[in-house]
């Protein structure tokens, strides 16, 4: 697939695109979550990218939504099923469920939704799902703790290409590899001439580290499932309590993940923990080793009476002796012990027994008040436990990342099966909260027997279920209030969700399968000259387009049954009559109705002047009714259901007959007005 050729995606986002493993799949396979990961591309961008590719691939011409509200109506469809998802990730893939007038895009979708009305909406599923995202890459990875070195400009360049988390160093012989071992844990060595040089420290020579890079840096793999780790578990969750097959084991990967912190760090390794406290603890340690050495020989000075004889004192003094001497000579044992309880408690602090000789020298056997540290002591003893830490770590980082190496496309297919999950749930919500059917897509007009509209804006258990069924053009009449408008909105979310793939409110449905719906709501007061004149060149091109697109179908004949673009429309017209005077109207909509009748569209226009139109129309006009059983108590009595054949009766029609039944006279003869 051209990616460029998709609708909507230009230069910039091509190159964007191009940034990921495999663009052509993501836009095949109309996977939001992998478009929406390419640099600079929002999820609502790449929900739309998805969409254009999904076009582009059903040789889709788009327009099915062809009139405001016919927009409209399919924006509040996506709604409802979209406010049934957990995952964000849903709520953007079901973008790419729009109305088509392309049939395989239709039944792809259909299939699509057939096995997700099949699963069972659970709850403990639901919850497992809050925790699943799309995985994304952590920030750039850095790690100081080692280095690459080479003494090849080409192997150099390369090295800083393949594996950028290290720093690469040029070096000329073993004195500079010993060099760098001084200021890094480890050094990888990219030669193999440098194979055999002894050199302390930890270097080793893999003249193939760049082949397998996750070597060198675990941390690549490491800080990905740290990044993921909560979006992963999430996923294991899910396939868990919904019973999905899995690609791989799912106590294995979530063993792996315990042993891992939130940094990418290895969690759960006692030898590296000891380090670590060893390290963070020593200059505290230290100077809590001192504090009691001092405490110590504090006391010990404070209980006891030194005397010095006049000629011993001199003598002291002649030397240039100082109290290091005087302890030396008068406290020597209580120095010992003053020392030797701080080397036990750095020991102790230390935590480590095979640091207890380095960590016992860093007190020296010379007296002194106050007791101080070597410093130099101290500071080998740090190096030496950090060392020893960051190679423990990467050790373990190493048999950590190779248990996770191989499993990086494991995680990632279970996200990806949680998230569509989630897609096919909120289909299936949909589905049973509003008591939804799969719809027959097919033959001409269309047929809804037990419709409710979940749009209407009273809670669905009491909305009235309709049934109606029109082939060809139709009056609807009714009286006000009566549902001619939801009636059409029943009709129009009816056929735009089977266009779309997806279950309809209804005990049973069928549609055609049409290339347009146009669903002109009604106008709010009459239109002024130009509006007017706007409005009858829409109609205009609409009735010169289904002439068009009658002929052409004749004239290829197999078009339809061979799957191709089908030439009829559906067109729904609330009250046109408010356009303008009532006697030009009802002409105006003979005209436009005469010119369906003789194509392949099917339409209902809602009207109040059927009898008008009836009379102007050079052709048989049916005429269906939604038919007012009285007033009851002030309160219009209907039957939501049209009725074929039947003109309504209107509201003051009905009034007039209230009355007459009332009383005689006047209202009988007004009455008979109506007949």
């Amino acid at each position: 697939m051209d990616v460029e050729s998709v609708p909507g995606v230009g230069e910039k986002t091509a190159d964007a695109l191009s940034e990921l493993d495999d663009p052509e799949r993501a836009l095949r396979e109309g996977d939001v979550a992998t478009l929406a990961s390419a640099p600079g591309i929002s999820d609502g961008r790449a929900a739309r990218i998805a969409r254009g590719a999904l076009r582009q691939r059903h040789d889709d011409p788009g327009g099915f939504a062809a009139t405001a509200r016919a927009q409209e109506i399919y924006r509040e469809a996506l709604s409802l099923v979209q406010e049934r998802t957990v995952t964000n990730y849903a709520e953007r893939r079901l973008e790419t469920f729009y109305p088509s007038p392309a049939r395989s895009r239709v039944e792809e979708a259909r299939d699509l939704a057939r096995a997700a009305v099949e699963r069972d909406p659970d709850e403990e599923i639901r919850g497992a799902l809050a925790g699943v995202e799309p995985l994304t890459e952590p920030a750039d990875v850095r790690v100081r703790d080692r280095c690459l070195a080479t003494s090849d400009a080409e192997t150099y360049a390369r090295a800083q290409e393949v594996i950028p988390e290290v720093s690469v160093e040029l070096v000329d012989d073993a004195r500079g590899l010993a060099d760098l071992a001084r200021g890094y844990a480890t050094v990888v060595a990219l030669d193999e001439a440098f194979a055999g040089v002894a050199v302390e420290g930890d270097v080793r020579v893999e003249p193939d580290a760049l082949d397998a890079p996750e070597r060198v840096v675990p941390e690549r793999t490491l800080s990905f499932f740290a990044h993921n780790r909560t979006r992963i578990r999430a996923a294991i969750e899910v396939h868990r309590v919904a019973d999905l097959d899995a690609p791989c084991d799912l106590d294995d990967l979530a063993d792996a993940l315990e042993r891992l912190d939130d940094d990418g760090t290895v969690a759960g390794d006692d030898r590296l923990e000891q380090l670590q406290r060893a390290v963070d603890d020593l200059d505290a340690a230290v100077s809590n080793a001192e504090g009691v050495a001092n405490d110590r020989l504090r006391t010990a000075i404070e209980e006891r009476d030194v005397t010095i004889e006049g000629a011993d004192l001199l003598s002291l003094v002649e030397q240039g002796a100082g109290v290091d001497s005087l302890l030396q000579r008068e406290l020597a044992d209580e120095y010992a012990d003053a020392v030797a309880a701080a080397r036990d408690h750095l020991v102790e602090a230390v935590g480590l027994d095979d640091y207890a000789d380095v960590a016992r020298r860093a007190f020296p056997d010379d007296p002194t008040f106050p007791v101080e540290r070597d410093e130099t002591v101290v500071s080998r003893l740090r190096e030496e436990l950090t060392t020893a830490r960051d190679r423990r770590a990467t050790e373990r980082k190493r048999e950590l990342a190779a248990d996770l190496a191989d499993t990086r496309e494991d995680a990632a297919a279970l996200v990806s099966a949680a998230l569509d999950l989630d897609v096919e749930l909120a289909i299936a919500r949909f589905a049973h909260e509003f008591d939804c059917t799969m719809p027959e897509v097919g033959g001409s007009g269309f047929a809804i027997e037990g419709g409710r509209s979940p749009l209407l804006d009273v809670p669905y258990a009491d909305v009235e279920p309709v049934d109606y069924a029109v082939d060809g053009v139709a009056l609807l009449t009714g009286v006000n209030s009566g549902g001619k408008t939801s009636t059409l909105d029943l009709v129009a979310l009816v056929v735009t969700l089977a266009h779309m793939g997806l279950p309809v409110p209804a005990d049973s449905a069928r549609v055609e399968h049409v290339s347009a719906l146009h669903y002109h709501a009604k106008t709010q007061g009459t239109l002024d000259a130009g509006a007017f004149e706007s409005t009858l060149t829409q109609f205009g091109s609409l009735v010169e387009s289904v002439r068009a697109d009658a002929g052409a179908a004749s004239e290829s004949g197999a078009a339809r049954a061979n799957g191709g673009r089908p030439g009829s429309v559906l067109v729904l017209v609330d009250e046109l009559e408010s356009i303008t005077e009532p006697g030009a109207s009802a002409t105006i909509m003979a005209g436009i109705l005469e010119a369906f009748a003789d194509s392949d569209a099917t339409a209902v226009f809602v009207t109040h002047l059927a009898r008008e139109i009836q009379d102007t129309a050079g052709v048989e006009l049916a005429v269906d009714g939604i038919e007012a059983e009285g007033l009851v108590d002030g309160r219009l009595e209907v039957d939501r259901t049209p009725v074929k054949g039947k003109l309504a009766r209107s509201t003051p029609e009905l009034i007039v007959e209230k009355l007459a039944d009332e009383r005689d006279g006047f209202y009988d003869e007004l009455l008979g007005k109506f007949d």
